[in-house]
């Protein structure tokens, strides 16, 4: 049997002053979020990355690195979402039509603020290793895991 896939991507940037780029988002789902998006037919992993940065914020990553993954299975396809960071950058920040851009303090992101499951993001971007969320249907629910950190 073949899998069908659907590849996404996030991206971590990271100020000097230890605060996170998000997105509060308007479109689709809302509450904060990393700037992201889908992989276009043909397009490598890491352009994607560098476009969907660029379209949401007004930034372009440089050298943007795969930090970890994480993926699910609904209705036959698996989501896998690629979590890059970028430690620098270069252009001007703007908001989009999917959501204003801010600087935040990572403890200032709460559960009511942010988009569902945020939290798991963040804790495998801000690690000091690589990680691995896999989320597994139970009933009606969701149950994740966590490799690596």
């Amino acid at each position: 049997m073949v899998e069908k896939v659907i590849f996404t991507n996030m991206c971590l940037l990271r100020d000097e002053k230890g605060r996170v780029l998000v997105q509060n988002r308007r479109q689709s789902w809302k509450g904060l979020a990393f700037p992201g998006g889908h992989v276009e037919l043909g397009e490598s992993f890491t352009e994607a990355v560098i476009r969907e940065v660029q379209e949401e914020t007004g930034l372009t990553p440089v050298h943007p690195y795969l930090w970890g993954i994480k993926h699910w299975t609904e209705n036959g396809v698996r989501t896998i979402v690629l979590l890059y960071r970028a430690d620098s950058w270069t252009g001007t920040l703007r908001s989009s039509e999917e959501g204003e851009m801010l600087w935040m303090d990572p403890a200032a992101i709460t559960a009511e603020n942010a988009a569902p499951d945020f939290d798991k993001d963040l804790v495998t971007y801000l690690s000091d290793l690589p990680g691995e969320i896999t989320y597994i249907p139970r009933g009606e629910d969701w149950e994740y895991t966590v490799a690596g950190p």
